[in-house]
């Protein structure tokens, strides 16, 4: 039952964790306006993501417009788009092996390690997706506060962290937790079959042990 319970935890923190991988990667507010010093201009948001950037104006509808080409595109953000989409197609990987490897699903049989070592596989893959979400996400992070410190670049050039990084380090914390999670099944699989050859041999070693007694007690009898 603890293992079930474990499972299903595992399960959904994994499904939230790509539920956010997928928020991350479409989201526009991984750099948003920072009002400092002059730029006080409250009623014009900016935002920029991965895609697009995004102008939100007081009474008037927000627009976004996609970047024209990926050519112009700073390297940072060229990675950044690679990185999380292949953490998007990890993230559905390891959702759908740890839904297979679970006791409810019937695609196994009843094979005890062929589970474990696909939980195992499904929590490596669920770890591998964290990191990669982290290296992004803190890339980014840290470029806007290297901006926002450095007194050659304009006020109304600086960002401030938007929403999405935020969300990037939770769900990020969210699939390691789940890998692990999934991962501490394949140490448990061999412990039931240690205690039976334990077992085992301890039974076969008193049944010598008795044999040899009796051996001994016949040949004294002699």
């Amino acid at each position: 039952m603890a293992c079930w319970a474990l499972q299903i935890t595992g399960l959904i923190l994994g499904g939230i964790g790509m539920t956010g991988t997928f928020a991350i990667t479409a989201m526009p507010q991984w750099r948003v306006s920072a009002f400092i010093e002059g730029n006080i201009v409250v009623f014009e948001n900016i935002w920029e993501g991965l895609w697009m950037n995004c102008i939100y104006q007081v009474n008037v509808k927000m627009q976004c417009k996609f970047y024209d080409t990926v050519l112009a595109l700073p390297p940072i953000l060229e990675v950044s788009r690679g990185l999380m989409c292949f953490a998007v197609m990890l993230s559905v990987i390891a959702f759908l092996t740890a839904i297979i490897g679970m006791k409810c699903t019937v695609c196994v049989g009843d094979n005890k390690q062929v589970r474990s070592n696909i939980l195992l596989a499904a929590g490596i893959i669920f770890i591998l997706t964290g990191i990669l979400i982290l290296i992004p996400v803190s890339w980014t992070a840290s470029n806007i506060i290297g901006d926002f410190y450095n007194p050659a670049v304009h006020a109304g050039l600086k960002r401030d962290l938007g929403a999405a990084l935020y969300l990037g380090w939770v769900s990020s914390a969210f699939l390691m937790i789940g890998g692990a999670i999934f991962c501490s099944f394949y140490s448990c699989a061999d412990k039931p079959r240690t205690r039976k050859y334990s077992s085992h041999s301890c039974h076969r070693l008193h049944k010598f042990e008795d044999v040899e007694m009796k051996s001994t007690t016949k040949h004294a009898y002699v």
